[in-house]
């Protein structure tokens, strides 16, 4: 056969089911898979040709927790995850879509809650947002050159903001009546018959609403009752979709309601769940525990289809003086993050009755928590004073004979967000991050890619797992080989999320990306920043993987290379909106004429 549009020559060839590597070369026409052969294949003089010896050819990364939703409306290429080998992303997490509220309520509930710039999430859905619907929103998604393919959740804040208004949304008396159920449940099924994925929650309360009318309110999600919940579960079961959600941290915590919701004693089948966050806590190190055994036993034992999301790095998150999304949990620091006047804020962080209660929810040990809180544990990375980079906040209190409260509460004043600093929160011992990367209740994700712009960067988080994996092959039991752990970031999520992506086998369509194993060093591990000229310019923290993920190929179009970006990426569409459990018509077709 001759007439490729591109082949890739001589890889180590991973198809995305789980099996091993085999040495292959693979010729790609029309955007899909037509050959894969032991043989040499011809090169015509159109033929883009990549050299993949000493390399592994595997399929595009599957991210199912990002938050583009604003993003992919002015920069459709989204490449910060595409240059790490990403085709396909996941949008409407966490309770937060753009399919029913308005620009002002869009920009009100994700800006505080995603860390990104509120006046430039409410220009862009001014000027770009022309759907009334489910369906219009996805036809308008893939009428944008998109780089990688696209799928989405509905958000469930989105649909009751919508129904109940963001105000009567956020009222804790309100209850919404039968008919405004009735609406909710409407709407979720129009989102399903639009190829949505199913419903995205949230029912932990630090989450906080920006703007000026509702501010510090809690999402939406969080104020309805499990009168609620199971109303619009009921209709995900019933329709084989999903639900992503995340407990709450506090006194009572809900999570046995999950796994209730989930479970299909007593109903026809489970209830598919996706919950944050499976994770090695600081805060609470001994729930990692809980976190390895309680997904898979019960799937085995109370019929339920249970994953717990989980980030397979180190959860490392950076701030600017004291914006950072922990501060919400406890009181005073969701008093500071309430005030959007820095004078004002400052004038609060300088006062001894609020310090003393900053001290006071600092030094509660028995108050839930997602932070572990010890300033003792967080490292000043840039400060106008160079003689504090290096030294923890715990450090500058001990030189200065004062509380570690009192020492950062004094250094955000005096420098306000040229004060940056670092700490991790979880997943920092590699015993238990390596247990939870092989867990069969665990599924990669939870990367929040194109949110917390200034705080953490874990685009290339599929990258940092294959290095972890490579690194541990040597082992005498590595804790993932490397076929399993690919199958992990691609063909194990498409199946679950029931999409036509994540396999690189012949009839497929061509979404692919090359690793360089030698590539797969400390270098994947760094920070740097880049401006996002769609948010008005703001420095956000980014990943670079150059000289491990070496080429990226979506739908047929090498759209990545060495660094670089071909021309008309961004520009010309290369991805599509991914319906939920259907393969493109195109795809069909060309599936049925390759295989016989």
């Amino acid at each position: 056969m001759s007439g490729f549009d591109i082949v890739v020559d001589n890889g180590l060839w991973f198809d995305g089911t789980g099996v091993p590597g085999l040495r292959r070369n693979l010729g790609i026409r029309d955007g899909v898979v037509a050959e894969v052969s032991t043989d040499p294949l011809p090169v015509g003089p159109d033929t883009e040709v990549i050299d993949a010896a000493g390399k592994w050819v595997l399929p595009g990364f599957v991210d199912v927790h990002t938050h583009y939703d604003a993003e992919a409306l002015v920069s459709p290429g989204l490449p910060e995850s595409v240059r790490h080998g990403v085709t396909t992303v996941v949008l409407g997490n966490c309770s937060l879509s753009t399919v029913y509220s308005t620009p002002q309520e869009c920009a009100d509930l994700f800006s505080r809650v995603e860390a990104v710039p509120h006046d430039a999430v409410l220009r862009i859905l001014q000027e770009k947002k022309t759907w009334n619907g489910p369906a219009a929103y996805a036809a308008a998604l893939d009428a944008l050159p998109l780089g990688p393919n696209v799928a989405v959740f509905i958000g469930h804040s989105d649909i009751r903001t919508h129904v109940l208004g963001l105000g009567r949304g956020t009222d804790k008396s309100v209850k919404p009546t039968r008919s405004e159920l009735a609406r909710m449940g409407t709407m979720l099924g129009d989102a399903i018959d639009a190829g949505m994925l199913g419903l995205s929650s949230m029912t932990n309360a630090l989450d906080k609403i920006d703007g000026d009318e509702y501010r510090s309110r809690s999402l939406p999600s969080t104020y309805a009752r499990w009168r609620e919940f199971r109303f619009l579960n009921r209709i995900l079961r019933e329709r084989g979709k999903i639900l992503q959600s995340a407990p709450t941290i506090n006194l009572h915590p809900n999570v046995a309601a999950f796994f209730v919701e989930s479970s299909s004693f007593g109903r026809k089948k489970p209830l598919k769940t996706s919950l944050l966050s499976g994770a090695d806590s600081k805060a609470y190190p001994v729930i990692v525990y809980f976190m390895l055994a309680a997904a898979p036993l019960l799937n085995r034992f109370a019929g339920t289809d249970f994953r717990w999301q989980h980030l397979p790095v180190p959860f490392t998150v950076y701030a600017d003086g004291i914006d950072l999304v922990v501060f919400e949990e406890f009181g005073a620091g969701a008093a500071a993050l309430h005030l959007q006047d820095q004078v004002q804020r400052n004038e609060l962080l300088q006062d001894e009755s609020y310090r003393r209660a900053f001290r006071k929810d600092y030094d509660n040990k028995f108050s839930p928590r997602i932070w572990h809180r010890n300033f003792y544990d967080a490292v000043i990375v840039g400060c106008p004073d160079e003689s504090l980079i290096g030294k923890n906040f715990g450090e500058a209190g001990d030189i200065r004979g004062v509380h570690p409260v009192d020492a950062y509460l004094d250094l955000v004043v005096k420098y306000g967000k040229k004060l940056r600093w670092r700490t991790t929160i979880a997943n920092h011992r590699p015993k238990y991050a390596e247990k939870l990367a092989a867990s069969s209740g665990v599924q990669m994700g939870f990367g929040d890619a194109g949110a917390h712009l200034r705080n953490m960067a874990f685009y290339n988080y599929p990258v940092r797992l294959l290095k972890r994996v490579n690194d541990s092959q040597g082992d005498r039991k590595p804790f993932l080989t490397v076929e399993r752990a690919i199958h992990r970031l691609t063909g194990e999520l498409a199946e679950w999320y029931g999409l036509d992506a994540g396999h690189l086998r012949k009839g497929d369509r061509a979404d692919l990306v090359v690793i360089d194993p030698a590539g797969l060093d400390e270098s994947v591990d760094g920070l740097f920043e880049a401006i996002v000229p769609e948010y008005n310019g703001v420095s956000r923290m980014v990943n670079r993987s150059d000289g491990a993920a070496v080429a990226t190929v979506i739908s047929g179009r090498l759209v990545y290379r060495d660094g670089a970006f071909a021309a008309g990426f961004g520009i010309e569409k290369t991805g599509r909106f991914l319906r939920a459990g259907e393969n493109a018509p195109v795809m069909e077709s060309v599936r049925a004429s390759v295989a016989s």
